[in-house]
């Protein structure tokens, strides 16, 4: 046999070796396979999910007391014992022995704080043999009994089994005991306490004498076997013969038991005979109850299937009725504001209806139905109808309310009364069809597009008097000069000037009209669009201008615009083009009353176009709503004119400037520079927003063709062209030096103007300079010249007319009465300039370039000619400070 695992040293220094660090003394280990049974079923041996284990039983010393424990370890990847498991044996409540495992080998063990029994089953621990099972068992039971003071329950395990092993391997387990030594828990497994512990716990000592005396008494008279076979023989030949003899006895007896039996077989044929009778009656009467049963079924069956139908026809025959309300209503004629309710019933029911008719909505069977598909033709006709007659109403009820304001004189401006569009009525007469029109749309989309040419003519004709009333009346309102000056006269020196207020005055009249018309126009046309049904965001009222004028309580309120916002927003592509065709429909024409108000302020002064330009952008930037997209052209168009009437006035101007300058004299500050200055200062004032860059355009075009112009003028007479472009540079910078500070467009020009009167300056002093003293520095230039041509200096000297003796001649002729060549710089200079507030300035600059021309010469001679002296720029300089 095998040596148990419990007596493999080995195995428990590994065990001990594994545990260390927990203060756990083991006092048993023993190897085991560990398997779990099936929940709910008897348990088996899983030996496809055997895992091998290790038992290992610790105490652990803590004070006076002792705990116990059971330990659980497995193998490692290397074949190393490591902690699994950890049970304290104070919780063991119960022992038991699997009785599905027919070795006996496998047990459980049941421990009261394990929650999780009642959801998974505990596992089973299989051991090799009985021995190794009971030696675990009997040193748990051992260790429960010195420690804790109390046992578990053992369920499945044979005391007198029990028993038996304990007397025959109490000193196998003695010796395993004596092995591990050490504490009190060690001792306790002593021969002596193991027997005590197997006589009062396992049986008691009376039982044992009890059960001696029985096994004593069935082995009495068993010696020798060949003694105990014969006995055996003749008890069995005695029994045989008593058998007999008792047969023999109850013969009779046996007669009458045959007899009752054959009676009783008689009745059970006739029994039998009987019941196959009532079995061939009963079946028969099965079929028929069967066969009842099922007619009785179909009937049921149908009985349900014919009411279930008569519903479902019920259902149909009511939604192929048309409500009589609802008849009168779409084959009738009345479209009064009185009968508008009913007639919005109607369109909803017979929507409904068509809807209802339609196979996503009704089952496919009954969509092919004869009847369904005649009413479904029969309210295609009713809609037609209904449709048409709706449509053509709607038609003519537009064109005569419309006609209706065209012939009232109150709707418009008149003589002497400026009028604001009010649109209220209408907007309430509309208000009251709209539902309608949304219904209509549903009914059929097309019948839209007529409706709409109709609504936009009719209201193009209102608009367009409205507007050609109303600016009419603006210009008959506003006072101008009876003789205006024309904006051409500004460049001619007429003596005439425009009046500042006519200017203002035509400028907010036509502000005037746009603050009317333009919020007027964008809520035409939002109402318009959600009006007629097109699909578009409302954003129109966030868009709007607003302005401060008392009479704004027309009647067209943001809540005018929204009237229709509650209409669902729609995940679909928004026709724009469409809307856009509608709203020129709508709006056409209206351009040319604003464009005749642009004219007639062109006329009275050209420079009213920048504020106009100002006031039509900041209108034209705040409309951004889908609905609003063609006054947006409008707008466009409208500043398009507008710049076009300011260019043309921009173009004739630098016309007249050409044809100004041909004939004038070539002579002093031409005419146009200080105008041009007094035209920027008026521009200024009319410039606001985008109009800057309109009014930069001009500036560069005028300042662009002065330049040129006076640059042709000055080739007309070379000899004097430096003198009339400086005094012209410096007319020009002197005119616009405060207006350049805060235009940068004229900054840029002023700076230019700067560098050409900086260059006609030097040009001209230049040749002052040189007519006095050419002499000297002609011969300045040509040590300059020779330098340049890499000639060493001390060769100069001997070059032709650069010796020495050609130095002292120039310097005699040039600085021999050098106060009468300074003092005839300074008449030269002075005899051609016209502005003597130059001439300081001119002076300035040049003896400050004649010094600087002095003081190179006086170089070049201090290293050409060392020897050579020459009058110093200081003694020069003082002679210039003090003439």
């Amino acid at each position: 046999m095998a040596k148990s695992s419990a007596d493999d040293a080995e195995l428990r220094r590994a065990c001990q070796l594994a545990v260390e660090g927990t203060r756990h003394k083991v006092v048993l280990s023993i190897r085991t396979v560990k398997t779990h049974g099936t929940w709910g079923k008897s348990a088996k041996l899983g030996r496809q999910m055997a895992k091998p284990r290790v038992l290992a039983l610790c105490t652990k010393a803590k004070g006076q007391r002792t705990k116990a424990f059971l330990r659980v370890l497995k193998y490692s990847t290397g074949g190393v014992l490591e902690p699994a498991k950890l049970y304290k044996l104070k919780h063991l409540s119960k022992m038991e022995v699997v009785t599905s495992d027919p070795s006996g080998f496998t047990f459980t063990l049941g421990f009261d704080n394990l929650r999780s029994q009642t959801v998974a089953p505990p596992p089973q621990w299989t051991m090799r043999n009985t021995d190794d099972r009971n030696r675990l068992l009997l040193c748990i039971l051992n260790i429960c009994k010195d420690v804790l003071g109390r046992l578990p329950k053992v369920v499945g395990i044979d005391v007198v089994e029990m028993a038996l092993w304990a007397k025959e391997n109490t000193p196998a387990v003695s010796a395993q005991s004596n092995q591990q030594g050490g504490a009190s828990i060690e001792s306790s497994v002593t021969e002596t306490e193991l027997k005590v512990y197997v006589e009062k716990e396992l049986v008691s000592q009376a039982e044992e004498e009890d059960m001696e005396a029985l096994l004593g008494n069935y082995i009495m008279g068993v010696g020798e076997a060949e003694a105990f076979s014969e006995r055996l023989k003749r008890e069995l030949q005695a029994l045989e013969a008593a058998n007999v003899h008792a047969i023999l006895e109850s013969e009779p007896l046996i007669d009458e038991v045959l007899h009752g039996l054959e009676l009783a077989t008689n009745c059970l044929e006739d029994m039998d005979e009987w019941l196959g009778m009532f079995n061939i009656k009963l079946r028969h009467m099965r079929e028929d109850i069967e066969s009842i049963e099922t007619r009785n079924n179909k009937l049921e069956m149908q009985s349900v299937n014919n009411k279930t139908l008569i519903e479902e026809l019920d259902k149909l025959l009511e939604q192929l009725s048309i409500p009589s309300e609802y008849s009168a209503c779409l084959t009738g004629d009345s479209f009064d504001e009185a009968q508008m309710q009913q007639n919005i019933e109607a369109c909803e029911w017979l929507t409904t209806a068509m809807r209802g008719l339609e196979v996503p909505n009704i089952d496919p069977i009954y969509a092919k139905m004869r009847g369904v598909k005649e009413k479904r033709g029969e309210l295609q006709i009713i809609k037609s109808t209904f449709v048409g007659k709706a449509s053509e109403y709607m038609r003519s009820y537009f064109a005569t309310f419309v006609d209706f304001m065209l012939n009232d004189r109150n709707y418009f401006s008149q003589r002497g009364q400026l009028k604001r569009p009010d649109h209220a009525d209408l907007r309430f007469k509309c208000r009251t069809y709209a539902r309608l029109l949304k219904h209509l749309k549903i009914l059929d989309k097309n019948c839209l597009g007529p409706l709409r040419k109709a609504y936009c003519s009719s209201l193009n004709l209102l608009l367009r008097k409205e507007a050609r009333e109303f600016a009419n009346e603006l210009r008959v309102g506003v006072k101008t000069s009876k003789n205006p000056s024309l904006w051409l006269e500004v460049f001619t020196g007429s003596g005439q000037n425009v009046n500042p207020a006519d200017t203002a005055t035509v400028s907010e009249a036509y502000t005037k009209l746009l603050t009317i018309f333009i919020p007027l126009l964008v809520d035409e046309s939002s109402f318009f669009a959600h009006f007629m049904c097109f699909e578009v965001p409302s954003t129109v009222d966030g868009n709007k201008i607003k302005h401060n004028d008392e009479d704004n309580d027309d009647g067209i309120t943001s809540a005018t615009c929204l009237t229709f916002k509650k209409f669902p927003w729609k995940s679909v592509v928004v026709d724009i083009a469409a809307l856009n065709e509608s709203l020129q429909d709508l709006l056409d024409g209206i351009q040319e009353e604003f464009s005749a108000v642009v004219d007639w302020a062109y006329k009275i002064d050209p420079l009213c176009c920048i504020s106009m330009h100002g006031t039509t952008e900041r209108y034209l930037s705040s409309q951004k709503a889908d609905a609003a997209g063609y006054v947006r052209i409008l707008l466009d168009d409208l500043e398009c004119r507008i710049s076009m009437q300011f260019s043309r006035f921009v173009d004739d101007a630098s016309h007249q400037i050409e044809r100004n300058e041909r004939n004038a004299r070539q002579t002093g500050v031409l005419p146009y520079i200080p105008r041009f200055a007094s035209l920027a200062t008026r521009m200024e004032q009319f410039v606001a927003g985008q109009s800057r860059d309109l009014v930069d355009q001009a500036y560069t075009k005028f300042v662009s063709i002065m330049f040129v112009t006076l640059e042709k003028n000055s080739q007309a007479d070379p000899k004097y062209a430096d003198i009339f472009l400086i005094e012209n540079y410096a007319a020009f910078q002197n005119s616009l030096y405060d207006l350049a500070h805060v235009v940068p467009t004229l900054a840029k020009f002023y700076h230019q103007a700067s560098e050409e009167y900086e260059q006609a300056c030097t040009r001209h002093i230049s040749v002052i300079i040189y007519y006095q003293f050419e002499r000297l520095f002609q011969f300045a230039r040509k040590i300059e010249d020779l330098i340049l041509n890499n000639v060493a200096p001390e060769e100069i000297p001997f070059q032709v007319g650069l010796s020495k003796v050609d130095l002292r001649k120039t310097l005699k002729s040039s600085l021999s009465g050098v106060d009468k060549s300074i003092a005839a710089m300074y008449k030269k200079l002075q005899k051609n300039l016209t502005s003597e507030e130059l001439l300081p300035s001119l002076w300035d600059k040049c003896k400050k370039d004649f010094l600087d021309k002095y003081e190179s010469f006086v170089q070049l001679v201090a290293k050409i000619y060392p020897a050579e002296s020459v009058p110093s720029v200081a003694e020069l300089r003082d002679l210039l400070v003090s003439m």
